[in-house]
């Protein structure tokens, strides 16, 4: 890993172990709800807490951006790091170096002792993604990238899978359940995938649907409405890996729109057609 990573890594580390003591006793956590189907606990906010106060002291001039609580950046003082919550009217333009993090991913997975969750972290260098890990404690399954440089699980090389032909593949989704204004569009979608793949898997945790792209356990990712938070990660370690990343009408688009389809070139042609055929 890039020195940048490795202290990304013991953030995540942190951030894990402190996660898979809080599932030993699942009651005791308290739950807000941000929106319908939208949960935050008190452990996505001290996993926030422990990455902020990490990345921050070795970088205390990176911008970070998280789920949970926004934009921060902040100063080193005596006492290890002073963090800054920022005001819309403070975020900078065009940052040099920007953080993108999910404490953690798949919150709603989490607070049911289903293991699918995930601890997300990406840097952009002048806007360009450069740096991605995803990390997922309970499987202790490391997923990193740096740009150019490929994408690695556990430290050992991952590409896409190599399947072709559709009917062979297997497709990762997540259910629009926030925002449900595409519901009807996507289950035609669905409907049309499963009739033409060998199956669907959704596992409630986009930012391991695209590592598992990038690993090949899957051979294609879809999804409607995401935040930036939810694929900047996954996303650098599945091109790195081999995949192509475009929204739904095949373009460039995703990081904004929150659209994203992935998968091998192949196998992205294809699904990019069935989705077309219903938007």
């Amino acid at each position: 890993m890039t020195p940048i990573l490795t202290t990304a890594f013991k953030a995540a580390r942190k951030a894990g172990h402190m996660m898979t003591r809080a599932a030993g006793n699942l009651d005791a956590i308290k739950v807000d709800s941000k929106a319908f189907n939208d949960f935050v606990s008190d452990v996505d906010r001290e996993a926030e807490a422990i990455i902020l106060d990490s990345l921050l002291y070795s970088h205390p001039d990176h911008l970070i951006r998280s789920e949970e609580g926004g934009y921060f950046t902040g100063s080193k003082s005596r006492d290890g790091v002073e963090i800054r919550q920022l005001s819309a009217a403070e975020v900078p333009a065009k940052p040099e170096y920007e953080w993108i993090i999910d404490p953690l991913d798949g919150t709603t997975n989490f607070l049911h002792g289903h293991k699918q969750y995930a601890i997300s972290m990406a840097l952009l260098h002048k806007g360009v993604l450069a740096e991605a890990l995803v990390f997922a404690p309970e499987y202790n399954d490391l997923y990193t990238a740096s740009r150019g440089q490929g994408a690695l699980l556990n430290d050992k090389r991952i590409r896409v899978s190599n399947r072709i032909e559709l009917p062979q593949c297997l497709i990762a989704t997540g259910f629009p359940v926030v925002d449900q204004s595409m519901m009807d569009t996507y289950l035609a979608i669905l409907k049309d995938f499963l009739a033409k793949t060998a199956g669907g898997r959704r596992e409630g945790a986009a930012s391991l649907d695209l590592c598992h792209v990038a690993s090949g356990r899957v051979d294609g990712f879809f999804e409607f409405n995401l935040k930036p938070w939810d694929i900047a990660a996954g996303a650098l370690i599945a091109k790195e890996a081999g995949a192509i990343i475009t929204d739904m009408h095949g373009e460039g688009s995703w990081l904004e729109s929150g659209d994203i389809v992935a998968a091998n070139p192949k196998v992205l042609a294809q699904m990019l057609q069935i989705i077309g055929a219903h938007l």
